[in-house]
């Protein structure tokens, strides 16, 4: 006797669900994560760093190219 085709879709049938709600759940999951780093790089002021602010002739120091402190 072959098994019918009913008895078989239902185990496919709860595979592909299970699939389809692991990738929904991974979106998800990447979404949120990403709006939460837009939001903190949006809301967040870095504090100032202590750097140099006059152009010296030293080729390994930097300073910043425009300061905001």
């Amino acid at each position: 006797m072959e098994p019918r085709c009913e008895q078989m879709a239902k185990p496919r049938s709860k595979r592909l669900a299970l699939v389809w709600a692991l990738v929904a759940a991974g979106i998800t999951v990447f979404v949120v994560a990403n709006a939460h780093l837009a939001y903190v790089a949006v809301s967040s002021q870095p504090d100032c760093v202590a750097h140099l602010k006059a152009p010296s002739s030293d080729a390994n120091t930097f300073r910043a190219a425009k300061s905001a402190c």
